[in-house]
């Protein structure tokens, strides 16, 4: 069995691990370095070469030890902003924490481009250091100096940031031990708070006293949860104790940070956990409390769950399908109507116009947490038409295509995914016939239906050109003219059919009429092929004559 060092600063203080934690360890230890990309070791190792401490800190040193793709790189050092800007051929450097962005050419291949920042590697926590991309691709790999963090008036910033020469003085000021994790271009890993051994237990806990962790900065609360459904982890019960106890600290938290955090739970793959542990831990009744308001809501017939659990499985479901952010925000908010809604019915309650006031809701909610517009707008919708596909049997294909002009084409598919969550929220199969027939009409109703308008010439055209007079005849022309096409699409052109025309036009009126009949009958005959084929691929009847 090996032992794990730390830096003379701790005393050479060891930890001793399992056996098969310690194999583990060992092995990704030695694939750590390899994972770093060659931009960022470059940072590194160049201050290392200018004689300072430089260490890879955080989320990434905790990612590359789980096996997770780090997506930040953050290194922190015992030199100064002015120390370090000078190493380095281009930096930016504004903001109060100390923080220089270190830019440098992007290598392609590198593992570094960020689909969502177009190449541009930045922090969460300083959108100041975003660099616009200008020809060349650059990324900003961010150096903090070691610090020391006093009192946090706004329970979020420090009042003052102090430089330090001790890497524990900086890793004592992060929020869990798991992020406290230190790693050198050498691959000496440093751990003063035993986040190697939480990361083995699967458990997150804060460094140090909870309460003056979350004192410090309440959002910690939120990431406390927010890392737990990323990582799959458990929250130590001290650090559940302490959420509990300091709750409504939240509030003293910008909304916009609120908002971001609690994106991050719902698109983690546990979404449904993270908004029971929000609940739990006092923490979603300072957020969004109209949530609350759907447990023990009963609703009795089709529904097995209360409201509040048919909002957990629909969400969850969406989760599962890994659907985008807005579908999910819908699944969550698609019932958020019914308890204000709710009347007693004379065998189960009645929840009439909850689409209606859950929509209303649901745009409140968005825009409270400072949500962009466009998808606000988008939630709304689909919780306000959440309800329309209710009876295959009564619902028509003009009805189908209204639905898809309010929504828009672009959001149908949006829609019945929404539809789809909250049938497997209500514990339904997932894709039942009544699923399958909605997806069989969209498609039909979405489909280009057979007609003249897909030919190469059309009524106006054989006014002005060919002077043929609008009536019956004109009608007959175009049919017998789809005739031709639909047998023969290489035949639509416009050489083609006004030589027909000028054809057709030659014949007499019964001629002429049967010659379109048939071309109208042709064409009906293929629009029921179509439809047919249609309702097998989704496994559907076709409706009865």
């Amino acid at each position: 069995m090996k032992w794990i060092s730390y830096p003379p600063s701790k005393r050479s203080l060891r930890v001793r691990l399992p056996p098969d934690a310690q194999q583990k360890l060992e092995q990704n230890t030695k694939n750590l370095i390899q994972k770093i990309p060659k931009e960022v070791s470059h940072v590194t190792q160049t201050l290392e070469k200018a004689g300072f401490e430089a260490y890879l800190v955080g989320g990434c040193v905790r990612d590359l030890i789980i096996g997770r793709e780090p997506k930040d790189w953050d290194i922190t050092t015992n030199a100064k902003p002015e120390e370090i800007m000078p190493l380095f051929e281009k930096t930016v450097y504004e903001n109060n924490f100390g923080t220089v962005g270190v830019v440098l050419p992007l290598r392609r291949g590198s593992g570094l481009v960020n689909n969502q920042t177009d190449g541009v590697i930045s922090r969460e926590t300083d959108p100041s250091l975003i660099l616009p991309l200008t020809g060349e691709e650059k990324i900003i790999v961010e150096v903090t100096p070691y610090r020391i963090e006093a009192k946090y008036s706004d329970f979020r910033h420090p009042d003052e940031v102090k430089f330090s020469n001790k890497l524990e003085d900086d890793l004592k000021r992060r929020d869990f031990t798991v992020n406290a994790l230190a790693l050198d271009s050498k691959g000496q890993l440093t751990d003063m708070f035993d986040g190697l051994k939480d990361i083995q237990n699967k458990t997150l806990r804060t460094v140090g006293e909870a309460n003056d962790r979350f004192n410090e900065d309440a959002l910690r609360m939120l990431r406390a949860i927010r890392f737990s459904v990323q990582l799959d982890f458990s929250i130590a019960e001290e650090t559940v104790r302490s959420i509990l106890k300091n709750a409504d600290l939240i509030k003293n938290i910008s909304l916009e940070r609120i908002r971001d955090e609690f994106v991050k739970i719902i698109m983690s793959q546990n979404p449904a956990s993270g908004i029971v542990m929000l609940q739990k831990f006092g923490l979603l009744k300072n957020i969004i409390p109209e949530l609350e308001e759907g447990i023990h809501c009963e609703q009795l017939g089709e529904h097995i769950f209360d409201v509040w659990d048919h909002l957990l499985h629909a969400l969850q479901h969406a989760a599962d399908k890994n659907w985008p952010l807005e579908i999910r925000l819908s699944a969550l908010f698609h019932d958020i109507g019914k308890p204000r809604s709710k009347r007693e019915g004379k065998n189960k309650p009645t929840f009439y116009g909850h689409e209606v006031v859950g929509a209303r809701m649901a745009r409140k909610i968005m825009e409270r947490l400072k949500f962009p517009k466009k998808e606000i707008e988008l939630v709304e919708k689909l919780v306000r038409n959440h309800m329309f596909f209710s009876d295959t049997e009564l619902i028509t294909l003009s009805a189908v295509r209204r639905i898809i002009t309010k929504v828009g084409k672009e959001n149908i598919w949006a829609l019945m995914n929404v539809r789809e969550c909250d049938r497997v929220g209500m514990k339904k199969k997932e894709a039942p016939y009544r699923l399958r027939k909605y997806f069989a009409m969209i498609e039909e109703a979405l489909r280009d239906p057979i007609s003249v308008g897909q030919l190469k010439i059309n009524g106006e055209f054989m006014m002005k050109e060919l002077g043929i007079a609008p009536g019956p005849r004109m009608g007959w022309i175009l049919n017998a003219l789809l005739e031709e096409v639909l047998d023969a699409p290489e035949k639509n052109t416009v050489e083609h059919l006004s030589e027909l025309v000028t054809s057709l036009d030659m014949l007499g009126d019964a001629e002429l009429k049967t010659l379109g009949d048939r071309g109208k009958e042709k064409k009906e005959e293929l629009e029921e092929i179509e439809v047919e084929k249609l309702h097998t691929k989704h496994g559907v009847r076709l409706k009865e004559k």
